[in-house]
């Protein structure tokens, strides 16, 4: 059973790695440098390599822009998790990933904050992979900061989403005409600027606020069978087809995604989006990739999380139960805890990361 941590102001912080289950390893992270370090228990022949706090300037727009996330994940790659809190202490956030039954890891996560003109911009990104993890690394490299670049995303940040997702996915198409692979990615996203929230969702990957102890999807996965989805897809001279789901093609068991150059005609990558205005009755938001939702229903997904008192170990919670449950597929997580009480005090900011990869076969 996963146990709960807390989030510290140092650089020493325990860290887990499993194989079915997660076991403790010790790491430490450092602000300036990246090490690697080998796991106590050699016998599991892992290794941890611990992320690292990256801040950068973009001298042309003056925006400070901190990421708070993993390495990138590769084949051997099993469990990460991390957590972050907020410097004025309104917001805490905890992520978690595994691999689970799958033979290869597909799904990245990102979170990013900033400051932009005073005003506290925070961004929290799910990236199911399929056919492969290219495209789901390449948005957790460029979707943000293309996002962030956008001339108006912070006057019209709804049309800024719509346009980054739609340029991102072309700009990925063209990184990979050269390669006969044709993998895809779904994204589901929350930008949080100032005190509204917006969710723009591609794929089955899923976005749920917990407002006032009760569950609401901020995001419909997008499905062949859905009626508008269908209708869309024949209208543009594809057909949807039972293969043992409803596919696009007979293939793709999503309407909407990141690459697949083959059904690009039919698979978009243009997002829904919703915007809510952060009230006090909004408590909670959870990411996660269709690896979770597969098997754990959104009521019982905030009330998972509500269980532990800090985010990190709520996501490692709803990892934990939707393995059990019997999802076969990578599962990613990030539980973001609203605080609306404003005699919080400032905290420093803290970040963990961890992630382990099989060590190269000589």
């Amino acid at each position: 059973m996963l146990c709960g941590s807390y989030f510290k102001t140092v650089f020493l912080r325990s860290a887990r790695v499993c194989k079915l289950t997660p076991q403790l390893f010790l790491s430490a992270i450092s602000r300036k440098s990246l090490n690697t370090v080998p796991a106590v228990a050699p016998s599991i022949d892992q290794l941890v390599t611990v992320g690292k706090l990256m801040a950068d300037m973009d001298p042309n727009t003056n925006r400070s822009l901190m990421t708070v996330t993993s390495l990138e994940k590769k084949d051997g790659g099993c469990y990460a998790s991390g957590g972050w809190k907020s410097e004025d202490g309104r917001l805490s956030c905890g992520f978690s990933s595994f691999r689970g039954k799958r033979a290869t890891m597909e799904d990245f996560f990102d979170v990013k904050t900033c400051k932009i003109n005073g005003q506290t911009v925070c961004l929290f990104g799910i990236f199911d992979g399929h056919g492969g993890s290219r495209a789901a690394e390449y948005l957790k490299q460029n979707l943000f900061n293309n996002l962030m670049m956008h001339p108006q995303f912070m006057t019209n940040t709804k049309m800024a989403l719509s346009e980054t997702y739609q340029q991102t996915d072309s700009d990925f198409l063209e990184s990979e005409k050269d390669n006969s692979r044709d993998d895809g990615s779904t994204a589901s996203t929350a930008v949080l600027v100032g005190n509204r929230l917006f969710v723009a969702n591609v794929g089955d990957s899923r976005t749920i606020i917990s407002k006032a102890g009760k569950a609401i999807p901020l995001s419909e996965d997008h499905k062949p069978n859905r009626t508008d989805e269908r209708e869309r897809i024949e209208n543009a001279g594809g057909v949807v087809m039972w293969a043992g789901t409803w596919r696009v093609g007979g293939v793709l068991a999503m309407s909407r995604a990141f690459g697949n150059r083959m059904l690009k005609q039919f698979v978009v990558a243009e997002p829904d989006i919703q915007e809510q205005e952060l009230g006090e009755e909004i408590e909670m938001l959870v990411l996660a990739s269709d690896g979770l939702w597969d098997v754990v229903p959104n009521d019982d997904a905030v009330s998972i999380a509500q269980t532990e008192e800090e985010p990190e170990a709520g996501a490692k919670k709803l990892i934990e139960t939707a393995f059990s449950c019997g999802s076969a597929d990578n599962i990613t997580c990030i539980v973001v805890k609203l605080y609306h009480d404003s005699t919080t005090e400032s905290k420093t900011e803290s970040v963990t990361t961890t992630e382990t990869e099989k060590q190269p076969q000589s």
